[in-house]
């Protein structure tokens, strides 16, 4: 599969970061949250990084205006556009079940689905999908923009 399209459930300190270097790395992406708060942070916060990094030189002016153009969006309605789908959402093991049981069900079918978890069994989350085979955990390290660095977990 052809991966175009991001679709990050989580908009706190990790999601913004993935949201960040998927769309400088390229993609589309669509960040995910249901705090409104969450979704007005995360965009803020990606604004001030790509200028802070812009100035740097670290990435192009071509790189800070993909970043700009993530989508922000208060629920999964738009899921089934993505062809990748990864959750960062706080870790709660019955939160995580509840976001992968309502993502296999609106995502298209073959589409991964991934967990930012740091301590929690993906095998135990893939068991909550229809797809098991499609869920894999992608650990980033924070700072996310940072840190070019990302552990991929199978369960």
């Amino acid at each position: 599969m052809d991966i175009k399209h991001i679709f990050v459930v989580g908009a706190g300190t990790m999601g913004n970061g993935i949201a960040q270097v998927a769309a400088t790395s390229g993609y589309n992406v669509t960040c995910m949250d249901v705090f409104p708060a969450a979704l007005e942070k995360a965009k803020a916060t990606i604004g001030k990084s790509v200028e802070k990094l812009l100035g740097k030189g670290a990435i192009t002016e071509a790189q800070r205006d993909a970043a700009l153009k993530i989508s922000y969006v208060g629920n999964m309605d738009t899921i089934g556009q993505a062809d990748l789908v990864i959750e960062a959402a706080t870790e709660n093991p019955e939160l995580k079940l509840e976001i992968f049981r309502d993502a296999d069900a609106a995502a298209r079918s073959g589409v991964i689905l991934a967990s930012n978890t740091s301590s929690i069994s993906i095998t135990k989350i893939a068991a909550a999908t229809k797809r098991p085979d499609k869920v894999i955990g992608m650990h980033f390290m924070n700072p996310v923009p940072l840190m070019k660095l990302v552990e991929v977990i199978r369960g």
